[in-house]
């Protein structure tokens, strides 16, 4: 293995990246995955990765890779991997939540109750997210011919007849893609809708062919074929035809989206419908073809038409808000788009926008939503911007890889999602900051009267140069950024607790954090960083204090050579051997060594700290308490066999990581009814996760043990 290859990155590599991955979990010790193919992994290549304690295959595709108290982080890790960034997002559960773990949680508490409207947002979002890179492709041609006009280079605005040869064939290169729009929404919305996506395409380009379009041609207006009256309303001349003696309304569909839409459900329930009654062996042909004789004439005489009113009302209806009140749509807007975008709301906002663009739309061609929403999107990277800045500040290595990354993205590229999911749904403070930049950049632009764009154009740097005015749009956005920027940089983007905790995870203030646990244990003295914790029993039981005249030996700390020190058990019950555990992962004594408790009978199981420390593990679920006690001794507590997938039902949580306990305080009360109806078993493994640093861990009880009895005891080397 490549000795350039991370951790997470070599983890991520040997399940078969994020493609494999169905969901991604982990609980106190391990990463679980559930994969499309777990025939992939090669169980001695994953237990050869750096960090790795073991592999362990688990029945169908899931998978656990063993990794002990520093799962949380790897867990991390791998969710902030580019890869996997770009693929959405695999994982879920706790510890800690990816992308689409806060998009998905979002979504189902704001729109999870109605399936209907749940489906159609992802109909949306399906139809029009594939088409993305190529909008912003696009737009960036738009935007180097908008700075060679702005250098009078090009005139951008003359006829096809007065252009030079070249900047036709420039043009041509992104009105390819918002002439065609229609036919590759129609082809993704097939897919999502899963009919054969050529046919929908197929539908959506017969409105776009050279024979359509000589419909409304001058010469069949002069032959007295087609007729055309004025509309004031849209500013535009409605032409009709008479087809096989129905009267067709003529549209222009170049760049049209709601068409598409509104066709491909309809033929969804068509080309279903046709499955079924078609036989197998012809329907390769007669399903596109009846398709066609069906969907091509109900398109273009009813759905098309349908669609660009559609478009042209909600279009209009904006327009009439931003024309009589501006400065409040420019706020507006802005201050909304960060809580649509995690929900998925923001699409109908799209494709708006792309029918303003369209050249027969009621705006004339112009969009007027872009422009407040790049005062949202640089309001959004001046947040990370301050947030790469507090990072490079505290030497805090993840956030400053993962702020770098969504900065470039969003400068650059226009992309606000590796912001927003990666950092800002993350920390409460940002948010509010973030809407105070969104705010000053809507009333610069509403003062200025309103900022349009021509086309469909992702904010970012490169694309300033296509929204008029340029220079206002380009203060909007720079007082945005600016005023996110300062405010997150001044006030912080976490809590003093939230960067405590992350600094201390980094390394950067460990002896601080040292210092400071010690001085809020009110039983010793603020200058005994080298005392032994008093809790912590030792075999010597020498007494507390000794004569003046026959001092007594101290007794160590459990790592200081040759000291010997006992842990007690941390519920009652009946041990077994580590390896009669059910669980290879902890009867291997992969993760430490130690034993299982069976707990006693009771309807409550009671689970206590079994000395003082620090609780480094203690997930939300309540399963599994990792505890780092003041001698040195690192005790691992899991409370039953899988028990993670309860989420937490059943486990009466007591304390939560980072507290400090001490000897006999409760960590957790857990209902065995709840446990076992669920199927699972109670069996407690007790390790210690740091046996390597011990000459020995020996189980020192049998049998029947109860609270606070002596169970295990480790030997420290004597040199």
């Amino acid at each position: 293995m490549a000795t350039t290859t991370s951790t997470p990155e070599a983890i991520l590599e040997a399940v078969g990246g994020p493609g494999n991955i169905v969901s991604f979990t982990h609980c106190a010790t391990r990463l679980r995955f559930e994969l499309h193919d777990a025939s992939v992994i090669d169980k001695a290549t994953v237990e050869k990765i750096p960090g790795v304690m073991g592999a362990v295959p688990q029945a169908g595709d899931r998978y656990q890779i063993v990794i002990g108290g520093a799962v949380a982080s790897v867990y991390e890790q791998i969710n902030n991997l580019p890869a996997m960034k770009a693929a959405g997002g695999s994982g879920s559960g706790s510890g800690g939540q990816t992308d689409a773990d806060v998009k998905a949680a979002a979504r189902a508490k704001a729109r999870g109750k109605n399936a209907l409207v749940d489906a159609f947002f992802e109909y949306l979002s399906d139809s029009f997210r594939p088409l993305l890179p190529v909008l912003l492709g696009a737009s960036l041609i738009i935007a180097g011919e908008a700075i060679c006009e702005a250098f009078h280079l090009i005139n951008t605005h003359a006829e096809n007849v007065d252009k030079p040869a070249t900047l036709l064939f420039v043009d041509a290169m992104f009105r390819s893609v918002f002439y065609f729009l229609p036919v590759m929404v129609a082809y993704n919305a097939s897919k999502k809708l899963k009919i054969d996506p050529w046919v929908g395409a197929s539908v959506m380009a017969a409105l776009l062919t050279p024979e359509f379009l000589f419909l409304s041609s001058q010469e069949f207006k002069d032959k007295g074929v087609t007729t055309c009256v004025h509309n004031a309303a849209i500013n535009s001349d409605l032409c009709t035809v008479h087809v096989a003696g129905l009267p067709l309304q003529l549209n222009g569909y170049g760049g049209q989206v709601f068409v598409p839409l509104l066709m491909v459900a309809v033929l969804a329930l068509v080309y279903k419908g046709l499955v079924k009654v078609v036989p197998d062996n012809v329907q390769m042909v007669f399903v596109p073809f009846l398709s066609f004789c069906i969907m091509m004439p109900v398109t273009a005489f009813l759905i098309g038409p349908l669609g660009v009113w559609i478009g042209n009302g909600l279009g209009t209806g904006l327009k009439l808000l931003n024309d009589t009140a501006p400065i409040i749509f420019a706020i507006i807007i802005p201050m909304v788009y960060p809580f649509l975008v995690p929900l998925g709301l923001h699409w109908p906002l799209n494709a708006l926008m792309l029918a303003n663009i369209a050249p027969n739309s009621p705006t004339g061609g112009k969009d007027f939503i872009q422009g407040p929403m790049g005062a949202w999107n640089f309001a959004c990277f001046g947040a990370t911007a301050a947030v790469l800045l507090w990072s490079i500040r505290d030497r805090d290595r993840e956030m400053r890889q993962t702020a770098t990354g969504a900065l470039f993205a969003g400068l650059f590229g226009g992309i606000s999602e590796p912001s927003l999911y990666g950092i800002h749904l993350r920390f409460k403070r940002i948010y509010p900051f973030m809407l105070v930049g969104c705010a000053v950049g809507g009333i610069i632009e509403g003062i200025g009267g309103g900022v349009k764009t021509g086309t469909f154009a992702f904010t970012s740097l490169l694309t300033i140069p296509v929204f008029d005015p340029m220079v206002l749009y380009a203060i909007a956005v720079a007082a945005a950024f600016g005023t996110s920027f300062f405010l997150i940089t001044t006030f912080g983007y976490r809590t003093k607790e939230e960067r405590a905790e992350a600094l201390a995870a980094a390394g950067v203030i460990e002896a601080d954090a040292a210092a400071a646990s010690a001085a809020a244990t009110a039983t010793a003295p603020a200058d005994a960083a080298d005392e032994p914790a008093a809790a912590t029993a030792t075999a010597a039981d020498e007494p507390a204090e000794a004569p003046a005249d026959e001092p007594a030996e101290e007794p160590k700390p459990a790592l200081e050579p040759g000291a010997v020190t006992e842990i007690v058990a941390p519920l009652a019950g009946t041990i077994m051997p580590l390896s009669k555990v059910d669980d290879p992962v902890f009867s291997t004594g992969v993760v430490g060594q130690g034993a299982g408790i069976s707990p006693a009978d009771g309807k409550t199981i009671v689970v206590t700290a079994p000395a003082a420390g620090t609780l480094a593990v203690a997930p939300d679920s309540g399963h599994a308490y990792g505890i780092t006690l003041d001698s040195g001794v690192e005790v691992l507590i899991h409370v039953g066999l899988d028990t993670v997938q309860l989420a937490g039902k059943g486990f009466d949580v007591k304390v939560k990581q980072g507290d400090r306990v001490t000897a006999g305080q409760e960590l957790v009360r857990v209902d065995r009814k709840t446990v076992e109806d669920a199927g699972y078993s109670l069996t407690t493994p007790v390790l210690i996760t740091n046996t390597d640093k011990f000459a020995s861990v020996e189980v020192i009880a049998e049998g029947e043990i109860s609270p606070d009895a002596p169970l295990i005891r480790v030997t420290a080397p004597e040199s």
